[in-house]
């Protein structure tokens, strides 16, 4: 059985961020992160706001994959991006995580 790797990528965004213009952060967001992500077909996203529940982060990102490499790749490219360099959001934790790990360790106990 393999692995399905969800990490949860919590950011903050920044005043940088929340100056620029709807449209303009549109912008950002699909050359960076979307234009990114592209290049990754393993890799699955899913984005969601938390700023109206929490001061510690304003951002979730979720990506699930089963191998870690792509979702590596991915990561330096967006480190190397506006998104962390101007920075338009700062990463405040990521909590990688295996889904269901639990049943797989049972089967491997089970099969051992």
């Amino acid at each position: 059985m393999s692995s399905r790797f969800a990490i949860f990528i919590l950011l903050q965004a920044t005043e940088a961020w929340l100056r620029l213009p709807r449209p303009e952060r549109n912008a950002v967001a699909t050359a960076h992160v979307a234009g990114s992500l592209a290049k990754y077909p393993a890799l699955r996203m899913r984005y969601f706001d938390a700023e109206a529940f929490s001061a510690s982060c304003s951002d979730l990102m979720l990506i699930e994959t089963e191998d870690l490499t792509p979702y590596y790749d991915f990561i330096e490219r967006l480190r190397d991006s506006p998104i962390i360099t101007t920075p338009y959001f700062k990463v405040v934790q990521i909590i990688p995580a295996i889904e269901e790990g639990f049943r797989a360790f049972e089967e491997r106990q089970t099969a051992g």
